[in-house]
């Protein structure tokens, strides 16, 4: 029988949620409540409040509608694998799920680099920044990391479909992921695996050097700050963000180019935990309910569910001396 033909009929078996888990279940029912929750809250805060319709926080937005959609994709399975005691997984879904969980990760690695961008403008080139960071160039930034993403999703999904799986149907994972299904393949996936180290360079390794670029930079232009107080403000923000950013990059890329097939489980878990359900967790908290701005907005939507306005129509002057109170004054 063909394998292709057999790889199409077959199911798989996730294998990296144990049986019985009951524990374990709420306690990620409960994490993926608090993400949908923060990024909801944010992603609402936004939308409804005029003060923040600036740059940063049109990022910050898809930022909070990509954690909503990364961790659905596979939160909700997985729960409902535990739960019910099933743990099979037909292969039309498993290759729905992980195009939409690697899409929604490029995106995300593109988007965290444009996001690196504004705040490099924002601090290192105040002056210009209103004349740089326009609208215009937001969308398409944005709509170049969505793209992006779903561009290199398709790619991985078509290459990744077409592999025979012959007998082999134990997948040793959480979810269906690019990385286990090459070796759970039972052909030579030497193609296969070298795409997926030449993309995984390009979405993965390039954005976060171009990120730790951009924070040396707003680190050294931070330390130029007279105000002592000022400095240690912008250097706390900065650095939450850095450290958030590092966590979800290096434990993206140790898992698309980092573990072999004999690597312990435990490491691939403990690195698959942190970068798809721990970042999107903390994303809300170390970008926005740090943020006086946002809790200042938060505040007022819980009290009359409108905002009062801001600005008005006083220019972008207005905004760019916000967005910079903002940096300095605890974001």
């Amino acid at each position: 029988m063909d394998a292709k033909n057999i790889s199409f009929t077959q199911e798989f078996v996730l294998l990296g949620f144990p049986e019985g888990g009951h524990l374990m279940s709420i306690f990620l029912l409960l994490l993926y409540l608090m993400i949908l929750m923060g990024n909801l809250a944010i992603f609402s805060i936004i939308q409804i409040d005029s003060h923040l319709h600036m740059p940063m926080y049109f990022f910050l937005r898809h930022l909070s509608l990509l954690d909503i959609c990364y961790s659905s994709v596979t939160l909700p399975l997985i729960l409902g694998n535990a739960m019910v005691g099933n743990r099979r997984i037909s292969f039309g879904g498993c290759m729905a799920q992980l195009y939409f969980f690697v899409s929604l990760g490029g995106a995300e690695c593109l988007l965290l680099a444009a996001m690196a961008y504004d705040r490099y403008v924002a601090i290192c080139n105040p002056l210009r920044y209103a004349n740089i960071i326009n609208q215009q160039l937001c969308v398409e930034l944005t709509a170049a990391s969505w793209l992006g993403g779903f561009l290199n999703s398709i790619l991985h999904t078509a290459m990744t479909s077409q592999l025979p799986f012959c007998n082999a149907t134990d997948i040793n994972h959480f979810f269906c992921d690019v990385p286990p299904l090459i070796h759970l393949s039972c052909s030579d996936s030497h193609i296969s695996q070298n795409l997926l180290y030449v993309v995984s360079v390009f979405l993965g390794m390039s954005p976060f050097l171009f990120v730790l670029v951009s924070y040396v930079r707003i680190i050294s232009s931070i330390l130029k700050i007279s105000s002592a107080q000022g400095r240690h403000k912008a250097f706390s923000t900065c650095s939450a963000h850095l450290i958030v950013v590092t966590v979800f990059y290096t434990t993206a890329n140790f898992n698309y180019i980092g573990p072999g097939p004999g690597d312990s489980f435990d490491i691939v878990r403990l690195s698959t935990m942190l970068y798809s359900i721990m970042t999107p967790l903390l994303n809300p908290v170390i970008y926005c309910l740090r943020n006086k701005e946002v809790k200042g907005a938060f505040k007022k939507l819980l009290k009359s569910g409108t905002f009062l306005s801001g600005c008005g129509n006083s220019g972008q002057g207005c905004q760019q001396l916000i967005y910079r109170l903002m940096i300095f004054k605890g974001t």
